[in-house]
């Protein structure tokens, strides 16, 4: 019965994206302690046992959402690409827009930054996912136009980027760094990383 399928299905998505939603509502209001199972379900107007059917836990609610916001600037990069003359220029102002995103909601950002950092080894699907993702960012900011398979230095420069730019956001939402120390490690990195007119090396067999 496909019509039954198809409304359960939608159905289903409509509960889990309530509880996503309810989720981002209480870190932004509390940061990572306000995430609580039970408190997410009231929100959320469903049973608890409908939270631990879709997430295992709090730390799992906040990376799914992370992985929703990324998926979101990459789908956006993609239709927008970035401009500058370099792979520098364009991995800089990529990575600025997606600290602008975070910044404008800093106890959802420290929520999802605690989770990353804290994850446990049944999360590390998710954690796989948010770093593909950022990957998938970086590497398309640094070939600009082009469409083609990431190389292995590219690989390689976007895993660096991500651990700093782990790194800075960890030492902001601790309070240990201002904000703009978030953007300036991040260029600083990149224009070390990819200096101009640098030629990315080529992946075996490519």
């Amino acid at each position: 019965m496909p019509q039954v399928e198809g409304a359960l299905a939608r159905s289903q998505a409509a509960r889990r994206r309530r509880v996503l939603d309810a989720t981002l509502r209480l870190a932004a209001e509390g940061g990572f302690d306000a995430v609580q199972m039970r408190d997410v379900a009231a929100a959320a107007d469903v049973a608890l046992g409908t939270v631990y059917r879709y997430f295992s836990s709090k730390e799992r609610l906040l990376l799914e959402a992370m992985a929703e916001q990324q998926a979101d600037l990459r789908a956006y990069l993609e239709r927008h690409p970035p401009e500058g003359p370099t792979a520098a220029d364009r991995v800089a102002a990529v990575l600025r827009r997606a600290n602008r995103a975070l910044r404008r909601y800093p106890d959802v950002t420290a929520a999802m930054v605690r989770s990353m950092g804290s994850a446990q080894p049944e999360n590390a699907d998710i954690v796989r996912r948010v770093t593909e993702i950022m990957t998938a960012v970086i590497t398309g900011a640094m070939q600009g136009g082009e469409r083609r398979a990431p190389t292995e230095r590219e690989l390689r420069v976007a895993r660096i980027l991500m651990q700093v730019w782990l790194s800075s956001l960890n030492g902001w939402v601790c309070g240990v760094d201002p904000y703009e120390r978030v953007d300036e490690d991040l260029e600083a990195a990149a224009r070390l990383l990819l200096p101009e007119g640098a030629v990315p090396e080529t992946t075996e067999g490519a």
